[in-house]
């Protein structure tokens, strides 16, 4: 499997845990230091968006993937993601946003993980 296609599936699994509220999954594809930007500016830390997503706040329902676009460069990576995701997020109605994800990412004991990643629409 190249890197790219890693890197592909992991954006997958990230995905199949939100919506699972899988822990163990969100813990193996986010690194340690990971950090989360919302649109809003909001900046959460990976326990921090781990627990909004297993406490509720957070609550992703299906994910529709139209465009990847990965750059590798030794063991750092880009990722920008657009997906169709439903989701109700912060107390807010069930709605589909067009969600765009840009990720960072580091290649830790020959695996990759999340890194940072700066949420928008398209």
């Amino acid at each position: 499997m190249t890197e790219e296609q890693q890197i592909s599936s992991l954006y997958e699994r990230m995905y199949t845990a939100m919506i699972a509220k899988d822990e163990a999954v969100l813990r193996e594809v986010h690194a340690e230091d990971f950090v989360l930007v919302h649109m809003t500016g909001m900046h959460q830390n990976r326990e921090q968006y781990i627990r909004a997503i297993m406490d509720g706040t957070l609550n992703y329902y299906s994910a529709e993937t139209e465009d990847l676009q990965i750059s590798v460069n030794g063991d750092e990576a880009t990722l920008r993601g657009r997906s169709r995701v439903n989701a109700a997020v912060f107390g807010g109605g069930r709605h589909t946003w067009r969600l765009e994800l840009l990720f960072r990412l580091r290649k830790e004991r020959g695996a990759w993980r999340f890194t940072r990643s700066e949420a928008s629409t398209y």
